[in-house]
């Protein structure tokens, strides 16, 4: 069944999938290393650079939210099921 916790849960995981993509590895292939350092305003607007940047800030910004998030979701499993 399709629930609202399900939603957040799947959401979740996504994050934590975003969270732990290697830059190196991973968005160097998307992306070259010379592209991604340029201010160009077409290569910023496309599709592929945006993609690059919500990976990026997801690695940034929420590396320690997701520490507390996964503790408590973890907590909530163990007692609820």
């Amino acid at each position: 069944m399709l629930s609202f916790y399900g939603l957040l849960e799947a959401s979740l995981l996504v994050v934590n999938g975003l969270a732990i993509i290697n830059r190196e590895r991973v968005l160097n292939k998307i992306v070259k290393n010379n592209q991604y350092s340029s201010f160009d305003s077409n290569q910023q607007n496309s599709v592929k650079m945006q993609l690059v940047n919500l990976v990026t800030a997801v690695q940034t910004v929420m590396r320690i939210p997701l520490i507390a998030i996964n503790i408590f979701v973890i907590l909530i499993k163990l007692v609820l099921g």
